[in-house]
């Protein structure tokens, strides 16, 4: 089965065919970094524009790259949320477009469950059910993957996500955006134990993020360097803070981990990118007995070909969409 899947969330518009769920065919993304850079961050109408403007094209590179057409397409699949609602509307009427002009199925999915089943590209092998985080700049979720359409949210984060506290960190520090791939690059070459930042906990619940303490920590330490006319090591500040959040990240995942008899860990979503999260994942779950997998690099940011791998498994679970389909800034994932 070949399904023809668009991406448009945030700020990269993709689009991709994937076959049987676990193959990508082609997979192309259209990134506006280098725009949303000049104002520190996306700019949602921006966004939205860019999008209308370029998803024509995608899709048809898409197509090309495929060796296909619409006639030997057999669904189109789109993300309906979460996300910006101008962006996911773009990729949603354009999708409901499609299918109204050839009769194909249309096939909503959710953001979230896509990154997750960008694992599913890579390892052939893996089948839930298995425990996920998916770490992004808007999410922060541990998900436990009971079946292909089956999640159960075991914790999320109450505040900022911790890809969002990695750019606002990093744009703290100077660094462009999007920062938490500058600052993954910095921290390596400081000294994770130089200065001491609080690990955050969330009262009555062992698995729930929350971030914005960990932001403010790092912004009081800054100003109160600034008054003392005391200069802060950016490179010791980028390894101390980035050891603290990935402390964070893993001790609830392999908590819930535990706690649910989950053999298999996940990573996916940005996050999921980082280098020391990955390794310090590989060495918990290496002494756990845990098997651990996690996308490549190309496949941990938004694109469409993990929409189009999870779009096949809700195919196959009879989640058809009709032409009244709409687009959602937030819908839970269970």
């Amino acid at each position: 089965m070949k399904i023809l899947a668009i991406e448009t969330s945030c700020d990269e518009t993709a689009a991709a065919v994937v076959e049987n769920g676990r193959r990508a065919l082609s997979n192309v993304v259209a990134s506006q970094v280098k725009e949303h850079r000049i104002y520190g961050g996306v700019v949602p109408e921006i966004a939205s524009r860019r999008h209308a403007e370029a998803i024509a094209g995608i899709t048809r590179q898409a197509l090309e790259q495929a060796g296909a057409t619409l006639g030997g397409i057999d669904a189109v699949a789109v993300t309906h949320a979460p996300g910006l609602i101008g962006a996911l509307l773009v990729g949603v009427n354009f999708a409901k477009g499609l299918v109204l002009s050839t009769g194909l199925p249309l096939i909503p999915v959710h953001h979230l469950k896509s990154h997750i089943a960008a694992n599913y590209l890579a390892f052939p092998e893996l089948e839930p059910p298995f425990l996920s985080l998916v770490a992004s700049g808007g999410h922060s979720h541990i998900i436990h993957v009971l079946d292909y359409t089956d999640f159960k949210v075991l914790g999320k984060t109450r505040d900022d996500a911790a890809g969002e506290c990695y750019d606002k960190v990093a744009r703290l520090l100077g660094m462009p955006y999007p920062g938490g791939v500058y600052l993954d690059k910095k921290a390596r070459e400081g000294d994770p134990d130089a200065y001491h930042l609080p690990h955050p906990r969330v009262d009555g619940s062992r698995y729930d993020f929350s971030f914005s303490g960990l932001k403010t920590a790092v912004i009081n330490l800054l100003h109160n360097a600034e008054q003392k006319g005391e200069t802060v090591n950016t490179a010791d500040l980028c390894a101390s803070f980035q050891k603290t959040a990935v402390d964070v990240l893993v001790e609830n995942t392999l908590l819930a981990a535990k706690d649910c008899k989950a053999g298999k860990v996940v990573l996916a979503g940005g996050v999921s990118a980082n280098s020391s999260l990955r390794e310090r994942m590989e060495k918990e779950c290496g002494r756990l007995g845990l098997q651990l997998y996690y996308p490549p690099l190309s496949f941990c940011s938004d694109n469409a070909a993990m929409v189009g791998s999870q779009a096949y498994y809700e195919y196959k679970a009879g989640n058809i969409a009709g032409l009244d389909l709409n687009a959602y800034a937030s819908l839970p994932v269970g």
